[in-house]
C-alpha cells in the first residue's frame, strides 16, 4: 500500500485546480458508488484528482487515487487492494481505467470485486473511472441498482473559451438561446472576437489534454484513437484483428462522408462487411467509443439494431484529424451541432431539414447565406447559421450552441 500511496502522492502534485469542469458540480461525491464514463481524453482523471485536491490535505490516508492499468495489479487484486485501504482507515477512493484491469482469477472481472467491496463495506465511498467502450459490455457483476453514473463529454465550446482565459459565462438551455439569442449572443461576442476562438475550437478544442502540446495535437488525437480501435475494443468485445481492421476501414469511408449515409452494399463491396447485422454492429462499437454519433429517423433506446440516417464523426477534432485536407466545412457545422445539442437534449433527423431537437425544435444548419426555403413552412423552426456574431429573425449563431453545457 505504500507503494499506491507514493504513486497517488506523486501525480496529485502535478495537478492544476485552475481550471475545473462544469461537471465537477453535478457530481453527488458523497454518493456510496459513482461511475465516470467518458472517451479517452475527456478529462476523468483530472477531474477525479482535482476533487482530491481540493478534499484531501496531503499525506491524508483515507482517500486514494489507484489506476488499474499500472503493473502493481499485474500481480495484486483490486479486492484485495481495497480490503487493505479499508483495514488501514480508507474511506474514499478513486479507481482509474477500470476497463484495463486484468483480474488474477479468470472468474472474476472489475466489476464483480467493486461490487464484493460495495457490499463489504457500506462506509467506503468509490469512484470509479472507465471508457465508454465499456457500455457495450459492463462487466460480469451487476452495478446498475448500486452505482450513481455520470458522462462526461469533450470540451463545450463555452468550457473552451474559460478554459483558455478568454471569456467566462454561464451555461444555457436550448430553451434560452431559441427565445434570446439576439440578447445572448449580442452579450457574448461584445467580450471577444467570438467568430475566431469558434473556428480555433472546431479544429482542436474539444479534447482536454488541448493544452498540453498544442502543435502536437492531431498525432495525440490519431494515436488516442487508435488506441481505442486496436486495445479498447478488442479487449472489452473480444473481437479478432480482422473485425479491427474492417472498423477502421468503415472510419475511413465514414471521416471521408459529408455526411455518411449507410449503404451495405456498397461498404460491403469495398471493404468486405457483407452481413447487416454484423455492419450495424460495428457501428455501435464505434459509437459506444465515441469515435462517431449515428443520427437516427426516430429516438435511440431500442435495443434492436437498426440502420442510422446518417453518421457523422462524434466531434470536429477527429474531423480534422482524419481528413485535415478534405474536411467539408458543411458536415464540421452539422458534427459540432449534433454534438454540442445531443449533450443535452434528444435529437433525431428531421423530415424537413437537418435536425430535430427534444420533440420540438427544427434545425437548418448553414452558412451565413442559407435562407429561409427548406424550412418555412415548419413550426419552432430556426436556422444555426455559422459566421454571424448575432442572430436575428430566427437565424441563431452556430457558436451559440457551444454554451449548452
Amino acid at each position: 500500500m505504500d507503494f499506491l500511496y507514493e504513486l497517488y502522492n506523486r501525480v496529485i502534485d502535478s495537478i492544476s485546480n485552475k481550471f475545473i469542469r462544469s461537471m465537477h458540480d453535478e457530481v453527488n461525491w458523497d454518493a456510496h458508488l459513482i461511475s465516470i464514463i467518458g472517451s479517452r481524453g475527456v478529462g476523468k482523471t483530472t477531474m477525479m484528482l482535482q476533487y482530491l485536491k481540493s478534499h484531501y490535505k496531503k499525506g491524508d490516508t483515507t482517500a486514494l487515487y489507484i489506476s488499474l492499468d499500472d503493473p502493481y495489479f499485474f500481480t495484486h487484486s483490486l479486492i484485495d487492494t481495497i480490503d487493505t485501504f479499508v483495514k488501514l482507515g480508507g474511506l474514499h477512493l478513486f479507481i482509474d481505467e477500470v476497463h484495463k484491469y486484468m483480474p488474477l482469477h479468470p472468474k472474476s472481472d472489475w466489476s464483480i470485486e467493486i461490487k464484493a467491496a460495495y457490499d463489504r463495506y457500506p462506509k467506503l465511498r468509490m469512484v470509479y473511472s472507465g471508457s465508454s467502450i465499456i457500455m457495450l459490455n459492463k462487466g460480469l457483476g451487476d452495478l446498475s441498482r448500486r452505482v450513481s453514473p455520470y458522462h462526461m463529454n469533450g470540451l463545450s465550446f463555452r468550457e473552451y473559451l474559460e478554459f483558455n482565459n478568454i471569456l467566462k459565462y454561464r451555461a444555457l438551455t436550448i430553451e434560452e438561446i431559441v427565445t434570446d439569442y439576439t440578447k445572448l449572443s449580442s452579450e457574448i461576442s461584445s467580450d471577444t472576437v467570438i467568430l475566431k476562438h469558434f473556428k480555433e475550437y472546431l479544429l482542436k478544442g474539444y479534447y482536454a489534454f488541448y493544452g498540453e502540446n498544442e502543435y502536437k495535437y492531431f498525432d495525440r488525437l490519431r494515436n488516442v484513437l487508435m488506441m481505442v480501435l486496436e486495445v479498447d475494443i478488442p479487449k472489452v468485445m473480444n473481437i479478432p484483428f480482422t473485425s479491427v481492421e474492417k472498423m477502421k476501414k468503415l472510419l475511413a469511408v465514414i471521416s471521408s462522408s459529408a455526411p455518411y449515409v449507410p449503404n451495405l452494399t456498397k461498404v460491403g463491396k469495398n471493404i468486405g462487411i457483407t452481413d447487416q447485422r454484423t455492419f450495424l454492429k460495428y457501428l455501435t462499437y464505434l459509437e459506444k467509443a465515441e469515435i462517431i454519433n449515428t443520427l437516427e429517423k426516430t429516438p435511440k433506446g431500442s435495443h434492436i439494431l437498426k440502420k442510422p440516417a446518417k453518421v457523422y464523426l462524434n466531434n470536429t477534432n477527429l474531423n480534422y484529424a482524419l481528413e485535415r485536407r478534405n474536411s467539408s466545412l458543411g458536415t464540421a457545422r452539422e458534427v459540432f451541432f449534433y454534438n454540442q445539442v445531443s449533450t443535452k437534449y434528444s435529437i433525431i433527423a428531421s423530415k424537413e431539414s437537418d435536425f430535430y431537437v427534444d420533440d420540438k425544435y427544427t434545425f437548418e444548419v448553414g452558412g451565413k447565406n442559407k435562407d429561409f426555403s427548406q424550412i418555412a413552412d415548419v413550426d419552432n423552426a430556426y436556422l444555426a447559421i455559422d459566421d454571424i456574431e448575432v442572430g436575428v429573425f430566427n437565424k441563431i449563431p452556430l457558436w451559440l450552441f457551444g454554451f449548452l453545457y
